[in-house]
């Protein structure tokens, strides 16, 4: 695994796997920023522009479009050219009238899937937590590091709270309003965003609980009949009888 701390940038020979950069190419790469994403799981919103959309030619070409404001992310004008970007993200070029959801690869990096306009109002996102708050609320720590206060109506009744950790929530983007949910549970559609059945998605088909996220596997069938296995923290519920969202 590549090492985040010290330096601004990285050796390309040194990059994370999820970058994919041309090392023979150019000895250095783009070093994403403290963001909502690691370094290892996001790419740098230069990369994007000039390496996978090839809307630039050039580091200095795509460095300019970011800072003139051209560019959002999730709904918001982004002009940090190292602002890192991940999985179900939303990248969009209102002036290009172009928008895209960031979504695995099975190449082991990310890909730009286009979408509409209206679709590019959603995202769907996991819950990794809940805290509960002083007064009996609850705050959902989601997969991009948002945290979304959600309000029940007696705080002093247990089992309100409609969602739980590894459910994925459909929100709207930049305002964070909650659209609908998707439950985790076995029959429901899964997305593998990590690991090595990265972009394959199916039916939750059993659940084997180990130690953690990490250590429990979950089997998933696809739409051709076949099985696979994949841990638990690798996947993303995208919905139940078809996604909510395009994911291909």
């Amino acid at each position: 695994m590549a090492r985040m701390g010290g330096s601004r940038h990285f050796k390309a020979l040194s990059a994370p796997p999820v970058q994919r950069v041309p090392r023979k190419v150019r000895p250095w790469t783009v070093k994403p920023s403290p963001g909502p994403h690691p370094a290892d799981r996001s790419l740098p919103l230069l990369l994007i522009i000039r390496d996978v959309l090839k809307y630039a030619e050039a580091a200095r070409e795509a460095t300019k479009i970011i800072a003139s404001g051209q560019v959002k992310v999730d709904g918001r004008v982004v002009r940090d050219y190292k602002f890192p970007v991940g999985v179900m993200d939303i990248v969009e070029f209102p002036s290009l009238g172009a928008y895209y959801r960031v979504l695995p690869d099975p190449t082991g990096t990310l890909k730009l899937a286009q979408i509409s306009k209206e679709e590019a109002s959603l995202k769907l996102l996991r819950v990794e937590g809940v805290t509960t708050l002083k007064g009996g609320h609850f705050q959902m720590h989601l997969s991009d590091g948002r945290n979304l206060l959600v309000k029940v109506q007696d705080p002093t009744k247990p089992g309100q709270l409609p969602y739980r950790p590894l459910d994925s929530l459909l929100i709207a983007v930049p305002s964070g309003e909650v659209k609908a949910y998707v439950e985790f549970k076995e029959g429901n559609l899964a997305l593998v965003v990590w690991g090595r059945n990265m972009g394959r998605y199916g039916k939750i088909m059993s659940v084997t609980r180990g130690w953690g996220w990490e250590r429990s596997v979950v089997t998933l069938q696809d739409s051709s009949g076949n099985t696979f296995e994949t841990s638990l923290s690798n996947i993303y519920v995208v919905g139940t009888e078809k996604p909510l969202v395009t994911i291909a």
